[in-house]
């Protein structure tokens, strides 16, 4: 069974795109060292860190602490996706979707990216002991030490259940912004954690059903390239509910916007990720990657919900109730 042939770029996950123009040699040097760290993927850190901070701030913006608070998560991320990098070098060639990055093209020197990418994780957890607090920053060196040894150097080549437990590197800016904010870890946050937690699976492995003959070459025992399409599509439809249901978990410490966004976006994204499997089960030839990039928009739908319900501070659901 064959999958459609879109392309395109998302959030958490990056995506060929077309090949750019020739450039100038003195950006050729800081834009390598840029696309090390994977820009488009630390779009997740802005979805996820600023609602948590908010949320965590319930009616109040500090606008000081989360510039403060971003720059250093982004240095983290930052250096968590160099440090992959520098790990995955040797499939980054093998793969058409990581041909491109600098290391594959030998556009970097291995060892100057790995200083560069140890240098940023120390700068980060400087940044965050200074601007925030002591476990802000601790939580920015725990993400970086599960990314780089956890998933890419333990999961990622052995387990078809790479991006389940590995993915839980990706949940860490909430924890880091509600962190920032309070000095401690609230069940909200923890919440939070398991929205994005159980939204990484379905995420990925829409991408995965589409590039399945790169992890193949690669080695790269992604689940959709050990199980069928059928198996693969049916526990996306699985941590799709997941993810609604945690989602829905948060109601109680939240307003009546959120709510509302809540249950009308998880319901669009229930029936996406319905129509893949339904389409696969009829032998459909599917579009996993339409689920890919829906899955990003529902994401930002369901923070953006969120950060506007902090903000106005309305009463929340449970205060209806006390």
């Amino acid at each position: 069974m064959r999958t459609g042939q879109q392309s395109g770029h998302g959030l958490g996950t990056a995506v060929p795109t077309q090949p750019s123009a020739p450039m100038h040699p003195l950006l050729a040097t800081p834009l390598a060292y840029l696309a090390l760290t994977k820009p488009r993927v630390i779009e997740l850190l802005l979805v996820a860190t600023i609602p948590s901070m908010l949320l965590a701030d319930r009616g109040s913006v500090d606008i000081v602490l989360i510039i403060s608070t971003l720059f250093g998560g982004w240095m983290g991320a930052a250096s968590a996706n160099t440090l992959n990098c520098v790990v995955d070098a040797d499939i980054d060639k093998v793969m058409k979707r990581t041909a491109k990055r600098p290391l594959a093209r030998a556009v970097v020197p291995r060892r100057n990216a790995l200083i560069f990418g140890l240098t940023l994780g120390v700068a980060s957890f400087a940044w965050l002991w200074w601007r925030a607090n002591l476990l802000s920053g601790l939580l920015v060196v725990a993400t970086i030490l599960f990314y780089v040894f956890v998933y890419t150097l333990g999961l990622k080549r052995r387990t078809s259940q790479n991006v389940v437990w590995g993915g839980a590197a990706g949940c860490m800016p909430v924890m880091v912004g509600w962190s920032a904010v309070t000095g401690s870890i609230g069940w909200p946050a923890l919440v939070l954690f398991a929205v994005i937690f159980f939204w990484t699976p379905p995420h990925t492995w829409a991408l995965a059903m589409r590039y399945k003959e790169d992890y193949k070459a690669a080695g790269v025992p992604m689940l959709p390239v050990v199980a069928t399409e059928r198996q693969v599509t049916r526990q996306i439809v699985v941590y799709t509910w997941l993810t609604v249901l945690a989602t829905l978990a948060l109601v109680p410490a939240t307003g009546v916007i959120y709510a509302a966004v809540a249950l009308v976006s998880g319901a669009w994204f229930l029936l996406m990720a319905h129509q893949l499997y339904a389409g696969v089960r009829r032998g459909e030839s599917v579009q996993p990657l339409r689920l890919f990039l829906q899955s990003n928009n529902y994401l930002a739908v369901v923070f953006c919900g969120l950060a506007v319900d902090s903000v106005l501070g309305w009463p929340t659901i449970a205060g209806y109730f006390s």
